[in-house]
């Protein structure tokens, strides 16, 4: 308690202007003490008002007082000082650099914690004292500590700006509402604020609503990330098992195979082993009897010779040789061959079930799909490296640079025969099935180039009707000339105007159904645009119209 007292005695003895120990104390008239220097300095800055005040309670006084030391006071505060108990603000206490500093502190300047609107100046704790105090000050406006109180004075008038032009939408002071801002909507500061206030509660509850209707899509969207995650895994384990049990199945027929093979190459070994065993107690039987037929040969009795003859001469019926028949020999050739007939089968389909798998995949889609892209570098994210099949292609068709490039020749080439090949137009289909979202573009030589998308099963021979891209319900197709632009699909034709150019861009996102085609130049311009669905993947193709022309996919 007597550590409080003292405590108190101290701050008695501290400057209200400085927040420190008096020094070379005086008293002014309304009896409020103050560091010599510091009351000078407060009224040196009030001497072209021409009145001074205190700056703690405020009273003025229409002569500037004489300052006379209080040695009284002078006399404690040295007594104080050497107690040891002077002591300075914390440093926390003080303003930084990015602090509002009290406007009535000397020396260190102290934080300010509110700022006045009608007397344009920021306090610390001590000097606002007076704020709370002194009735006047009581009505001023109070707010948070603010470095911008000086945008609240007119530049013109210097007075403050406690009216508002609705006209000009600015703030103003009332002599510039009377005169370069006169006839104009004009109305108090505190009545705009009122009903920008009203707007600002609009705006924010719009926001509020924004946030709460966002913070349910981000709910919803993790429940939805969580649903995939879960699907995802339960079909891969699911996928691993069938695969797992695919694999087992062929092992299990592999080993099957196996068997049978070793199965009958010990039958075959054994009955062969059985029949060359006969056949060679034969051979040591005839020779015997040729032996024995040899000695009598050499009899040069005749008696005995015709006495022996009828038990020699006899032999056994047919042998086992003659049962053998001589016969190319197959040995296990057949069975290889139909493995491997078995494997290319196979091979077939999961080439052809790879591509529904991959279309299952890619439809996977919980949100919607993005909007088509506006520039070339947005559409090249999306670019695919397309290659041609050349057991599609048609027979006077050339495919080089990797079999990205094709071009109509006037002889036919040498493939061999397929299944997948045209037979009746220059055609030919891409290696690679097209899902999601892909762009490619074609460059184009020469005479009129078709350039299309078509599903796997279109026909490869028949009428035009059946196997030409875009002719039937199974392709679409831009076909390019120098002159013109036609669309076609299933034998419905489209003309199409625009810019000619010998690079068309094609665009597809398989899920959302858009097929488009562009003609790329120094920009990119849509010639035509598809939307529909599609049921099966796409393949690229190109049909060449005209001995010479090409078309590459770059």
């Amino acid at each position: 308690m007597a550590q409080k007292g003292v405590q108190l005695d101290r701050e008695s003895f501290c400057c209200s202007i400085c927040l420190d120990l008096l020094k070379d104390p005086v008293t002014i008239p309304c009896g409020h003490s103050y560091c010599m220097s510091c009351v000078k300095g407060f009224w040196d800055g009030e001497d072209q008002k021409g009145i001074h005040s205190c700056p703690q309670c405020r009273k003025t006084f229409t002569a500037r007082p004489v300052l006379e030391k209080n040695t009284m006071l002078a006399d404690l505060v040295e007594q104080l000082k050497k107690t040891g108990l002077q002591a300075a603000p914390a440093d926390h206490c003080y303003a930084g650099a990015e602090d509002v500093a009290c406007d009535f502190c000397s020396g260190r300047k102290l934080k300010a914690i509110k700022s006045c609107l009608s007397c344009l100046a920021s306090y610390c704790e001590n000097h606002l004292q007076p704020h709370y105090d002194v009735a006047p000050l009581r009505k001023h406006k109070l707010v948070e500590p603010s470095k911008k109180l000086q945008e609240n004075i007119c530049s013109v008038h210097d007075e403050v700006m406690k009216m508002f032009c609705r006209t000009d939408q600015k703030c103003i002071c009332y002599l510039c509402s009377v005169e370069e801002h006169k006839g104009h909507d004009t109305v108090s500061a505190a009545a705009e604020r009122t009903e920008r206030q009203r707007e600002l509660e609009g705006s924010r509850q719009q926001i509020q609503q924004r946030i709460q209707d966002a913070e349910k899509d981000v709910k919803l969207l993790q429940q939805q990330l969580e649903a995939i995650h879960q699907s995802a895994d339960k079909t891969e384990e699911h996928s691993q098992k069938i695969f797992s049990q695919l694999i087992r199945l062929l092992q299990k027929r592999s080993s099957d195979v196996k068997q049978q093979i070793r199965s009958q190459q010990e039958a075959e070994g054994s009955r062969v082993k059985e029949l060359q065993e006969k056949l060679e107690q034969e051979i040591t039987e005839l020779k015997r009897k040729d032996a024995e037929l040899k000695q009598l040969s050499h009899t040069e009795d005749h008696s005995q010779f015709l006495h022996s003859w009828p038990s020699v001469a006899a032999l056994r019926g047919a042998t086992h040789s003659s049962s053998i028949q001589i016969r190319p020999l197959r040995h296990f050739e057949d069975v290889t061959a139909a493995v491997s007939e078995l494997r290319d089968k196979l091979q077939d389909i999961l080439r052809e079930e790879w591509a529904n798998i991959s279309l299952r995949v890619a439809e996977v889609d919980v949100l919607l799909s993005q909007p088509e892209p506006k520039s070339r570098a947005g559409f090249l994210k999306y670019s695919c490296e397309i290659t041609l099949d050349p057991n599609t292609a048609y027979t006077h068709l050339l495919l080089s640079e990797g079999n990205r490039k094709v071009r109509l020749m006037d002889q036919p080439r040498s493939y061999s025969d397929h299944p997948d090949r045209f037979t009746d137009s220059f055609q030919v289909l891409s290696r690679e099935s097209l899902t999601g979202r892909c762009y490619w573009e074609v460059e184009m030589r020469g005479g009129g180039v078709n350039v299309a998308v078509a599903y796997k099963n279109i026909s490869r021979t028949g009428s035009r009707d059946e196997y030409a891209f875009g002719y039937n319900d199974k392709s679409w197709s831009l076909y390019c000339d120098p002159n013109s632009y036609r669309f076609r699909y299933n034998n419905i034709e489209t003309s199409i105007s625009g810019p000619r150019a010998s690079r068309v861009g094609v665009y597809l996102d398989h899920r959302a159904g858009i097929l488009s085609f562009y003609s790329v130049s120094g920009t990119m311009t849509l010639l035509h645009r598809v939307q529909t669905t599609f049921t099966q993947p796409l393949y690229a193709g190109v049909w060449l119209w005209g001995s010479g022309s090409s078309a590459e996919f770059v």
